[in-house]
């Protein structure tokens, strides 16, 4: 066996690709239970980083395990196609070209582009030794696979839980189009706090009982300012306390609770004496006049207003919040939203002239150098103006960003496609189906659970064209027109034509052969529309695309789903939703998460890394190999997030060779054994050898628990341990002697190599789904004495461990004696030191202990063994008083031996042969 990683293992996916391995280890296990790892598909924008390859490496590990433990693993790779990634990239290279695309052409360079990158992912992936079926892979941009989506969509239709609304959502400027709360993130931010003043009519004013003999306003607190020109109502709670305090040349109303705070912000010191207090319930419907336009701003109830901050009286903009949004509609409101989808004002008739154009957005460049945007910086100057600026502060909390241009999103009410979570009760039928899922680690449950309990309603629809298309019609008047058994119609035209069918085809020739709903206008009469459905209903469905789909090669559910952690909010969740849905349970048994790869210093390695790319997979194979790669995420506890480094990975490299090396040194004892006739029985085995097969039976046993339980970096912790300290410091360092000076066919030296050929069948297997390649290297050169076998390790069964290898008691023996070892170690060590001996064979051992104290019998019963597993000349046993065992180390000329010029023992005397004079155990070898 040689080294060389970077250039010998290709040569082995070679063979294996010679072999079609995949095929024959499903062919292997034809017969066997299935389990079926389902594939969570990677985005195809770029090469392969090094946490996709965790990713993919994690579940190689357990398709290769759960094949050689006896079960068929189908495992189906697949590919995220869609999306605003992609679609962005194109755009942006079009733009660069100076090219004027229609729709469906830039579909098609999108599809290229795709293409490109699944060819470039999947090369990449087979690099790190990674097994699938690639020829039945899944593309989300298949066209039977979009099919499948549409009708998954199809049956959410079917169920009346589809609806179009106009109502806020999350919404990405630089991308002008909606967002998931998956497609969300949660960031440090700063934004401008305004306590702005609206005026109370003095009519008003003398309606509802305040004072008026002073200008008085109610004033509003809120961290978007560029929301102002929306507000339509101002929210108090029914029960809160309210005052009316004199600042001297007016009046401000505010939450007698947080008045302190206001007057504090303000910086209005000396007093400001209360001179009217009442309930938030008297003060509904009280019209305050908007501080920028020339509109009433009405008092409105609502329970979610507290004083916990602000002022107790909240900004209230229908077309620009969830709960404002709901108070609009309960006090019948506009659902106004004068912001349009490039995230500017626009000329609707109301907005100022001055704010008209104006962005409310804060980019990339703004957010580095502190800045706010174009909007906020306008409102806070006419507010100023108008003297209705009561204060303004930087307030810093969290606020969501667009997980892909990394800027602060807005709330924006647009008509879109949404599908109710509680009707039909999927919500109860969710949650009620995370019970019955395990989840690895076991908080993955709670996560999901929140993420699930807290979900609104889904915005399905986005305004792109690189996606999947909500089948839905629109007639003359532009009223949506939508139905189950026309949108499955037309998936059957699609699942042979594709989606570029549906922006090719006129409405006609779409629904031509398909019977319409009575009430629909005729097809003459309807336009297709344009929105596509969100990316994570793509991937959500495939469960429904693969799962028992391929010819009864997988089946649903899923035994697991392995992703990252961030999934509970994204793929694990959309696959619950779509499932849940359209088949009345989840589509996993066990959920597995792994956490994210860091820098040193802690922060995150992602592919949506902001200023730096972050590293491919192939850079760090074509340095360290793609065995160190897979040993390094192997002895990691995925489950918490895995830092990264150069020195690290320097690490991995050095179990690597300790593993490497025990493989070399145990094939090295087999030169000269034949299994057929040399193999000695366990009952006939030296005891040394008894024990290390016992040794190795509790760590099969063990690796075997933590397979099982997806604790990989257990299993690198048992066989580093096993192979560093039971074998290389114990036996293997003990067997030296007897493997290299002992006759050849030695009852000893034969159990010895029948013992080590034992162990390395099993080690081998051990680490066969992690060390993949050099396992089968080591395996070749074990059962067919060249670097590659047909008979791959990979077709290879799980160890099975013979009952006689367990030995409770031989073990307990063998345990005590090594802490002997240990003692007597450490008294030769300073006679080494001194200059007294040189190496340990140079040692006459001095054990004297009182007969009736442990361990005196034991060293008695072992007396024979005491100088081999020692590593020394000879040990001398005596009885003394003491109870604690006495360590004396002389050197063996002391007593009058002799060194073998052989096996460099020191024997009473030496023997002549025709090779010179040698201990009579060399001269018997010789002979």
């Amino acid at each position: 066996m040689r080294g060389n990683l970077v250039k010998r293992e290709p040569e082995r996916l070679a063979h294996w690709n010679q072999l079609d391995l995949y095929q024959a280890m499903q062919s292997l296990r034809a017969d066997a239970p299935t389990f079926v790892l389902h594939d969570g598909p990677p985005f195809t924008n770029g090469d392969v980083h090094i946490g996709t390859a965790l990713n993919k490496t994690l579940k190689d590990i357990v398709c290769r395990y759960k094949t050689m433990r006896g079960f068929r693993t189908p495992y189906v790779p697949g590919w995220d196609c869609h999306g605003l990634p992609i679609e962005q990239k194109v755009t942006r290279e079009i733009q660069a070209a100076g090219e004027d695309l229609s729709t469906a052409e830039r579909r098609a360079r999108c599809d290229a582009f795709s293409e490109k990158w699944i060819g470039i992912q999947k090369e990449q992936f087979k690099r790190l030794g990674v097994q699938a079926d690639w020829a039945s892979e899944y593309k989300t941009k298949a066209p039977a696979y979009e099919a499948d989506i549409i009708r998954t969509f199809a049956s959410f239709v079917e169920q009346d839980i589809v609806y179009r609304s106009k109502k806020p959502v999350y919404w990405s400027i630089p991308f002008e189009t909606a967002l998931a709360e998956a497609e969300i993130e949660y960031k440090d931010h700063v934004s401008p706090a305004i306590w702005v003043k609206f005026t109370v009519p003095t009519d008003q004013a003398e309606k509802f009982g305040l004072p008026t003999d002073k200008p008085l306003s109610v004033v509003i607190w809120t961290t978007t300012p560029w929301t102002i020109p929306a507000n339509l109502a101002i929210a108090v709670h029914p029960q809160v306390d309210y005052v009316v305090a004199d600042l001297g040349a007016e009046r401000i109303l505010v939450a007698q609770a947080l008045l302190p705070q206001v007057l504090s912000s303000a910086k209005i010191e000396g007093e400001a004496p209360v001179v009217h207090t009442t309930k938030g319930e008297q003060l509904e419907h009280l019209a305050t006049r908007h501080p920028l336009i020339d509109r009433a701003s009405p008092i409105v109830l609502a329970d979610y207003v507290t004083t916990d901050s602000g002022t107790g009286c909240v900004h209230t903009a229908p077309g620009h919040g969830a709960e404002d949004y709901l108070t609009g509609l309960n006090y019948k409101l506009d659902i106004y939203c004068p912001v349009g989808d490039d995230g500017c004002y626009v000329d609707d008739g109301q907005v100022p002239a001055e704010l008209v154009g104006l962005s409310c957005l804060e980019t990339v460049e703004d957010l580095a150098a502190k800045k706010t945007s174009p909007a906020n910086i306008g409102v806070l100057k006419m507010l100023a103006e108008k003297n209705a600026l009561l204060a303004k502060a930087r307030y810093p909390h969290s606020y969501p960003h667009c997980w892909r241009s990394k800027t602060p999103i807005i709330f924006r009410a647009v008509d879109q496609w949404f599908v109710s979570l509680d009707k039909a009760n999927h919500r109860a039928k969710a949650l009620d189906a995370i019970g019955g899922v395990q989840w690895i680690p076991g908080w993955g449950e709670s996560r999901i659970r929140g993420a699930v309990e807290a979900r609104p309603d889904w915005c399905i629809s986005r305004q792109r064209s690189w996606g999947v298309p909500i089948i839905a019609f629109y007639g003359p008047d532009k009223a949506p027109y939508i139905d189950g058994g026309v949108i499955r119609a037309v998936a059957d035209k699609i699942a042979t034509r594709g989606t570029n069918y549906w922006y090719d085809a006129p409405a006609t020739e779409l629904l031509d052969g398909v019977e319409l709903p009575a009430g629909w206008p005729a097809a003459s009469e309807l336009t297709a529309g344009r929105d596509t459905l969100d990316v994570w209903i793509d991937s959500g469905s495939s469960h429904n695309a693969v799962l028992g789909t391929l010819q009864g090669t997988t089946s649903w559910p899923a035994d697991l789903y392995l992703e990252g952690s961030d999934q509970h909010r994204g793929w694990f969740q959309s696959s619950l939703w779509t499932s849940i849905i359209s088949r009345g349970a989840a589509p996993y048994k066990a959920v597995l998460t792994h956490g994210f790869i860091v820098g040193e210093d802690g922060k995150k390695i992602s592919k949506s890394g902001q200023y730096e790319k972050p590293p491919t997979s192939d850079r760090y194979i074509n340095e360290h190999g793609a065995d160190v790669i897979r040993l390094w995420i192997a002895s990691q506890d995925f489950t918490q997030d895995i830092t990264l480094s150069d020195k690290i990975l320097g690490i991995a490299g050095d179990a690597y060779r300790l593993f490497r090396n025990t493989f070399r040194y145990q094939l090295s004892t087999q030169f000269d054994f034949d299994p057929a006739t040399d193999t000695v029985a366990v009952a006939d085995m030296d005891r040394l050898d008894r024990w290390a097969l016992h040794q190795t039976a509790v760590l099969a046993e063990a690796c075997t628990a933590a397979y099982d339980a997806y604790e990989f970096h257990r299993v690198f912790q048992l066989c580093n341990h096993f192979c560093s300290v039971t074998l290389s410091a114990v036996y293997h360092d003990i067997l030296k002697d007897r493997l290299y000076t002992f006759p050849a066919n030695h009852p000893q030296r034969r159990s010895s190599q029948t013992a080590i050929r034992a162990i390395f069948d099993t080690l081998v297997r051990l680490l066969a789904p992690v060390l993949t390649f050099t396992a089968d290297e080591a395996w070749s050169h074990g059962t067919a004495g060249s670097d590659f076998t047909d008979q791959t390790i990979h077709l290879q069964d799980w160890p099975v461990i013979p009952a006689d290898w367990k030995n409770d008691s031989l073990a307990a023996e063998v345990a005590a004696l090594l802490k002997v070892r240990a003692q007597v170690t450490e008294a030769i060590e300073p006679a080494r030191q001194a200059g007294k001996i040189g190496k340990s064979l140079d040692a006459t051992v001095s054990l004297a202990i009182a007969d009736d104290v442990e361990p005196a019998a034991l060293l008695k019963q072992y007396q024979d063994l005491l100088p081999e597993l020692f590593i020394v000349s000879r040990v001398d046993l005596t009885t003394t008083d003491e109870k604690a065992l006495q360590v004396k180390v002389s050197h063996c000329q002391e007593h009058g031996d002799q060194r073998c010029p052989r096996c460099w023992r020191w024997v009473p005397e030496l023997s002549a042969t025709p090779h010179g004079e040698t201990c009579p155990r060399c001269a018997e070898a010789l002979g």
